[in-house]
């Protein structure tokens, strides 16, 4: 194929618009998005003004976009996540290739529709998981599988939420309810599942969980808090005051990041009169010890895979900045990285050790870019050579939500061991 593949957004939220529609601009010889679908009419006009969509190709809801004949050779799907499946399934059913963004679906029948689907169409469809598609984890699964530290034995990671981060999406946002959206273990850390089960090259065959809502809760409130941040006699001395969050916090107000993630979430086009406004009556201005959020703010799972490897993760909201870090431990020596950092340090038993510093000048481990972007390059270096077979395909993806909803299942059952076949069967009926 020649020129750029077209494009149609199902969904112009934070990721489908501010994340992945920017490969665009980077581009434009392999990407050009011709519609979108949104129910919101500013997000609808920044699609129009920013990408050139042409205002009888913008649409008010999924369903009126998929209704149409098939509009581009590939349909973004980033919808809330109880939406996924519905709109990927008929995207299928039009004709497109779909990126499908994660997760697959917080119902496992669901997710086993969807593969069954493309296996059935042919078509290639890739979950975005994007955490393989960064320099990080490439080069990490690129030790392992070249034997750099032996028989692989251990995973231990953690991924570190950010208090900050995990009040907005988590405690007011999109993703504060599991029966609305998602348990936060398959929303937030599916990626992490997805990378556990990568790098082990082998099924998960058990889960156990521990963790809870522990923090954000009404009993936690400080004495006299108001529901609302603007209303509240004592948000002076509260760190998670909305004014202070998305104005003046060094982390995410707009003072100090500009109008990007996470403020452009709270309104479009963010400024701080427009962002007042917002948080006056908005979700984002709600006190975070009174909303009505019911997600685990903290959980640690552990996991068994076949032939005997064991890996623990915790997930945690209660840290200062967003970063995963993560140890492997072999028959022969160890890796241990930091992506903060984008940094590994391999220490093989015996020699010296050694740190691969993955910046931009990566040597051996160069040119697999940042994970939203390095997705897309995939994506469509794949659709140029004919094939389907995506690295984070559905077939792939479904194990890592396994793992996950068995996690919560296990949490909710005061940290049961799961049985992932088992599970699995019992879920299908």
């Amino acid at each position: 194929m020649t020129g750029p593949f077209t494009v149609a957004i199902c969904g112009c939220g934070s990721r489908g618009l501010d994340a992945y529609a920017p490969y665009q601009t980077a581009h434009p010889e392999r990407m050009k998005i011709v519609a979108g679908a949104d129910p919101r009419p500013e997000r609808l006009e920044k699609l129009r003004k920013t990408y050139g969509v042409a205002e009888n190709m913008c649409f008010a809801s999924d369903g009126e976009l998929l209704a149409q004949p098939r509009l581009a050779d590939v349909m973004i799907v980033a919808t809330l996540d109880g939406t996924h499946v519905k709109n990927a399934l008929a995207a299928l059913d039009k004709g497109y290739h779909v990126l499908l963004e994660k997760p697959i679906s917080p119902r496992l029948d669901e997710c086993l529709a969807l593969r069954e689907k493309v296996r059935q169409t042919g078509r290639a469809v890739a979950v975005c998981h994007v955490l393989r598609y960064t320099r990080f984890y490439s080069a990490l699964q690129a030790l392992v599988e070249r034997g750099e530290i032996g028989q692989l034995l251990t995973i231990e990671a953690s991924e570190n939420v950010a208090w900050w981060h995990f009040a907005h999406s988590f405690v007011r946002g999109n993703w504060r309810r599991a029966g609305e959206t998602s348990p936060m273990i398959l929303q937030k850390c599916c990626h992490d599942m997805d990378i556990f089960r990568w790098l082990a090259g082998r099924k998960c065959l058990a889960v156990q969980s521990f963790g809870s809502l522990s923090f954000f809760r009404p009993e936690n409130a400080p004495d006299g808090a108001a529901d609302r941040c603007r209303d509240c006699p004592v948000r002076d001395g509260c760190i998670y005051d909305a004014e202070k969050l998305y104005i003046s916090d060094t982390h995410c107000g707009i003072e100090h990041i500009g109008p990007t993630w996470p403020v452009d979430v709270v309104v479009t086009d963010p400024t701080p009169e427009k962002l007042l406004s917002a948080l006056k009556t908005g979700p984002y201005g709600r006190c975070v010890f009174r909303c009505d959020n019911d997600v685990a703010d903290h959980q640690t799972v552990n996991m068994l895979f076949d032939g005997g490897l064991t890996a623990s993760f915790t997930v945690s909201a209660f840290t200062d900045t967003c970063h995963r870090t993560v140890k492997l431990t072999g028959a022969k020596g160890e890796i241990e990285g930091d992506m903060a950092q984008n940094a590994l340090t391999v220490r093989p038993f015996g020699k010296p050790a050694r740190t691969i510093d993955l910046t931009e000048d990566a040597g051996e481990f160069s040119g697999h870019g940042g994970g939203d972007f390095g997705l897309l390059d995939s994506f469509f270096a794949l659709l140029a050579s004919g094939g389907t077979q995506a690295l984070t395909g559905v077939e792939a993806s479904v194990e890592s939500h396994v793992m996950a909803l068995a996690a919560e299942r296990s949490r909710l059952t005061g940290g049961a061991t799961i049985a992932l076949e088992e599970f699995e069967k019992e879920v299908l009926g």
